[in-house]
């Protein structure tokens, strides 16, 4: 592959990673956070996200000893917890991401020929139509949500699409149209959030499958009449193994407490 552009491992999900620019997780260039703008704007929003999941969890202590309420809000909030978690670690580990992120352009790790390309593209596109499918899921959810305090007319009874303590009376016009609005953006950025890092987590994984299709496809055209040759290409082929080993810890660090949260 001399003299060619370096393949683009984004491209099947580069929408993601431009959705995870706009909810703040994900700072242009190589860098990780710093005392910049972009900073500022992610850090106000985790706020608003914060507040959203407090006063859920102040409402949810306040109603201890009603067995629906604590059922119907539960659930709900135990979700959004994890997800705040998800993105604090996404935060956390920013610069171990970024970091491998950069190690897909190192040369052991490009397709050396356009068959190599060919071999690596439908895991590229099986990780798009995930994307894909997380974020219409995602967008049903959180729309449904939004809406059905007018689909049953609840709203005429200033019913909020989240049941919440807030500490001003939400029934009274415009507090109740501007906590109705703040929770369905709060919802928006949540499944949001919870979408890019759940695809950022797939994409890790599928990277790592397809370098070992690559490092097969290398020992399967192994020949070489040059006995020279042979040993650099084995050498060539050890690099690599203990480059997607290390890729793979290092992926393992960011994903296996989100996988021990995601499953407990």
């Amino acid at each position: 592959m001399e003299g060619r552009k370096p393949f683009d491992w984004k491209w099947a999900v580069r929408s993601n990673f431009s959705m995870m620019t706009v909810v703040g997780f994900w700072p242009s260039g190589d860098e990780t956070y710093k005392l910049d703008f972009y900073t500022i704007y992610a850090s106000v929003l985790l706020t608003l996200h914060l507040c959203h999941v407090f006063f859920q969890i102040v409402y949810f202590f306040s109603v201890l000893d009603d067995l629906q309420a604590l059922t119907s809000t539960g659930v709900i909030l135990l979700t959004e917890i994890l997800i705040l978690l998800k993105a604090c670690s996404l935060a956390k580990n920013m610069g171990m991401v970024k970091q491998l992120m950069m190690t897909l352009n190192n040369d052991l790790f490009q397709p050396k020929t356009i068959q190599q390309i060919i071999l690596v593209k439908p895991s590229l596109k099986f990780c798009n139509i995930t994307y894909k499918m997380l974020g219409v899921m995602a967008f049903g959810t959180g729309f449904f949500w939004a809406i059905f305090p007018i689909l049953d007319k609840s709203f005429k009874n200033y019913r909020l699409p989240f049941y919440a303590w807030y500490p001003y009376n939400t029934k009274t016009s415009p507090f109740y149209e501007i906590t109705y609005v703040y929770q369905v953006f709060s919802t928006a950025f949540i499944a949001l959030t919870n979408v890019c890092i759940d695809t950022l987590i797939a994409s890790l994984n599928m990277y790592t499958g397809t370098q070992f299709d690559l490092l097969c496809d290398d020992l399967r055209n192994f020949y070489d009449p040059d006995e020279e040759g042979i040993s650099k290409k084995l050498m060539t082929c050890i690099k690599h193994h203990k480059q997607i080993l290390r890729f793979a810890s290092n992926s393992n660090q960011f994903v296996d407490w989100i996988y021990f949260l995601q499953f407990f």
